[in-house]
Formats: structure tokens, C-alpha cells, sequence
């Protein structure tokens, strides 16, 4: 049976030194050494929500200024493209205004051929008439 002595006393007495002295050599440390663990825990963890918004800031701004660059880049782009369109249509036209006059100069010419080569033919017309004449009258016509 249990009887209750001085020991029993003893061991209670000695239960709490333990107590006390496992307490300030053991648990104190321990739980002080988890504290700054969580507390480094949760200034990292801080850290890295401050460093992903941003990133994510940065990152918006880069995609704002990847936007404006490329609209940038197609405005200068449209403008060449209708500077070039501008100077091919200037260019077309000067040619074509070239080619009108060189088809309105040959024009002119072949009409000056046609004229002389018809006054030259009228001109000729007669004298072939009578000599088509002469020799189908198997005469000459002239008198």
C-alpha cells in the first residue's frame, strides 16, 4: 500500500524544483528560440508578399511600356507605310503622266505619217489610176 511519509513529501518537493529548473534551463530556451523562429518566419514570409507585389508592379509597368512601345512602333510603322504609299502613288503618277505623253507624242507622229502618206498616196492615186487604166485599154491615156 502507499503510505504517506517524508519521502513521499520529498518527491513532491523535488517534482517541482524539477519543474522549476527544467522550465528556465529547457523550456524557456526552447520556447524563445521558436518565437524568433516564427517571428523570422513571418518577417520572410512578409518579405516575400512585399517582393511579389513588386514584382507584380514592375511587372504591369513593363507590360504598359511593352504596349506604348508597340503602338509606338506600329504608328512610325503606319506613317512609312503610307509615306511610301504616298511616294509609289507620286511616282505611278509621274509615270503615267511620262507615258500619256509619250503615247500622245507617237500619236501625233503616226498621225503626221498617216496624213503624208495619204496626201502621198492621193497624190499618186491619179497617175496609178491612169496607168491601170493604160494598161488595161492596152493605150496610153495621155494627151
Amino acid at each position: 500500500m502507499i503510505s504517506i511519509d517524508i519521502t513521499m513529501v520529498i518527491h513532491i518537493i523535488n517534482m517541482i524544483v524539477l519543474m522549476f529548473v527544467l522550465n528556465a534551463i529547457l523550456y524557456k530556451p526552447v520556447l524563445g528560440i521558436l518565437e524568433k523562429r516564427k517571428q523570422k518566419m513571418d518577417s520572410l514570409s512578409n518579405e516575400v508578399v512585399e517582393m511579389e507585389q513588386r514584382a507584380r508592379h514592375r511587372q504591369a509597368e513593363l507590360d504598359k511600356k511593352m504596349r506604348e512601345a508597340s503602338n509606338k512602333a506600329k504608328k512610325a510603322l503606319d506613317t512609312a507605310r503610307e509615306t511610301a504609299q504616298a511616294a509609289g502613288a507620286e511616282k505611278l503618277a509621274a509615270i503615267r503622266a511620262e507615258a500619256s505623253s509619250e503615247k500622245e507624242q507617237k500619236l501625233a507622229e503616226i498621225r503626221s505619217q498617216i496624213d503624208s502618206a495619204r496626201e502621198d498616196l492621193q497624190a499618186k492615186t491619179e497617175i496609178f489610176a491612169k496607168d491601170m487604166a493604160g494598161k488595161i485599154l492596152g493605150r496610153s491615156l495621155e494627151a
